[in-house]
C-alpha cells in the first residue's frame, strides 16, 4: 500500500538540507495548514452537493441539476454568493462577542479536523493523547454557539443556543464514553496506533458486542452533535426560525454553515479512525490473496469511502425520522444512552481482562 510519508519525509529531508530550520518549519506550517484549509472547504462544498442529491433522493425530486452537469457547481455558485453577500448590522448587539462567536466554532471543528489521519503517513499531527484532544477541541463549538445566542440581542436566539448547548454538552458525554470503550480495547489513545492495531481486524469486530454497542451509540451521539435532525432542536423552524445564529448574514452565517457540514464529516471520520479502522483495508485471517487484493486499494480510498458511507446513513437518518421533542431528546441521552455506555464500558473492560477479544 501507498505510504505518503515517503514523499513528506523527502520533502522535509530537502528543506533541512537547502534551508535553516527556522525557514524549514515556516514554510511546513503554512503548507500543511494551506493544504488542511483548502482540503476544509473542498470537502464542505462536495458535502453540500452530496446533501442536496441524496435529499431529492428521498424526496422523489431531482435537485440541483442546472449548475454544471448534474448541478455539481451549485454549491460553488453559492459559496460565491454567501462570500460576496451583505452583513446586516445588528443593533444593541454584544460587538465583539457577535463577530467572535463563528470564529469559535470554525475554529473548533478545523482543530479536530486537523489530527484526522487521512491515509497511511497523511497526517498533519499525531498526539499520543490525539483522542483526548479530538473530544477537547471539538467541545470548543458549544462556546462560540451560546456567544452567539447570547452576543445577538435576541429572544428566540438565547432560547436556541441554550438548547443547543444542553444538546450537545449531553450528547459530548456519551460520544466521549463511547470512544473510551474503544480505548479501553486498543490500550493506547494514539489516532495512528489505534490504525495499526487494526491492521488485521477492525475495532468493530474485535471487540464483540460492546464495540457494536459503543458504535451504534457513538453514531446517534455523534448525529445529535452536529444539530441535525432529528436533533435539530437548536434550529427548529416552527419555534425558534435559525436558533442561534438567527441574526447573522453574509460570510458570518456561512461560517456556521460551513462548520455544521465539518462537523458531520469529523464525526464519520472519527467513527472510521476508531472503529472501521481508519485508512487500514478490509483484512480476512487466511485470506493472503484477497488482503493483497485489498492492499491494493489506496488508503486514502478506503478512509474517505468509509467516511462516506457513515455520513450517508447520517443522511439517511435526517430525512426520514421527524424530529423529536427536547424533552425526548434528552430523555434520550440521560436516561437510555448514557446508562448503557456506563454498562457497556464495565462490558469490554471486562472483556479485555480476561482476554476475550479477537
Amino acid at each position: 500500500m501507498f505510504d505518503f510519508s515517503i514523499w513528506t519525509n523527502w520533502i522535509d529531508l530537502f528543506l533541512r538540507t537547502n534551508l535553516p530550520e527556522f525557514w524549514v518549519l515556516a514554510i511546513e506550517f503554512v503548507v500543511v495548514g494551506v493544504v488542511l484549509l483548502a482540503l476544509y472547504c473542498i470537502i464542505a462544498l462536495i458535502l453540500i452537493y452530496f446533501e442536496r442529491k441524496i435529499c431529492a433522493f428521498f424526496q422523489c425530486r431531482l435537485g440541483p441539476n442546472r449548475v454544471g452537469i448534474y448541478g455539481i457547481f451549485q454549491s460553488v455558485a453559492d459559496m460565491l454568493k454567501m462570500l460576496i453577500k451583505e452583513i446586516i448590522p445588528i443593533n444593541h448587539t454584544d460587538k465583539i462577542l457577535f463577530y467572535l462567536a463563528p470564529f469559535f466554532v470554525l475554529v473548533a471543528s478545523f482543530l479536530a479536523f486537523g489530527a484526522i489521519p487521512f491515509g497511511r503517513g497523511l497526517q498533519a499531527i499525531d498526539f499520543n493523547i490525539g483522542v483526548f484532544y479530538l473530544l477537547a477541541v471539538s467541545s470548543l463549538g458549544v462556546i462560540g454557539i451560546l456567544l452567539a445566542g447570547w452576543s445577538s440581542n435576541n429572544k428566540y436566539s438565547m432560547i436556541g443556543a441554550m438548547r443547543s448547548g444542553a444538546q450537545l454538552i449531553s450528547y459530548e458525554l456519551s460520544a466521549g464514553m463511547a470512544l473510551m470503550t474503544m480505548v479501553v480495547l486498543s490500550g493506547t489513545m494514539q489516532l495512528s496506533e489505534i490504525v495499526q492495531s487494526q491492521s488485521d481486524c477492525w475495532n468493530l469486530f474485535q471487540g464483540h458486542i460492546a464495540a457494536v454497542i459503543a458504535f451504534i451509540i457513538y453514531l446517534i451521539a455523534g448525529h445529535a452533535e452536529t444539530n441535525r435532525g432529528p436533533f435539530d432542536l437548536p434550529e427548529a423552524e416552527s419555534e425558534l426560525t435559525a436558533g442561534y445564529h438567527t441574526e447573522y448574514s453574509g460570510l458570518q452565517f456561512g461560517f456556521f454553515y460551513l462548520a455544521e457540514y465539518l462537523n458531520m464529516f469529523i464525526i464519520a471520520s472519527i467513527a472510521t479512525t476508531v472503529f472501521l479502522g481508519g485508512w487500514m483495508p478490509f483484512h480476512i485471517t487466511g485470506l493472503d490473496g484477497f488482503n493483497d487484493v485489498m492492499d491494493c486499494i489506496p488508503s486514502v480510498i478506503w478512509f474517505f469511502g468509509k467516511a462516506f458511507v457513515l455520513m450517508f446513513l447520517s443522511l439517511w437518518v435526517r430525512w426520514t425520522f421527524p424530529r423529536l421533542r427536547i424533552d425526548q431528546l434528552l430523555n434520550l441521552e440521560w436516561k437510555i444512552l448514557l446508562p448503557i455506555n456506563m454498562v457497556n464500558l464495565l462490558l469490554m473492560v471486562i472483556l479485555v481482562i480476561y482476554g476475550l477479544t479477537f
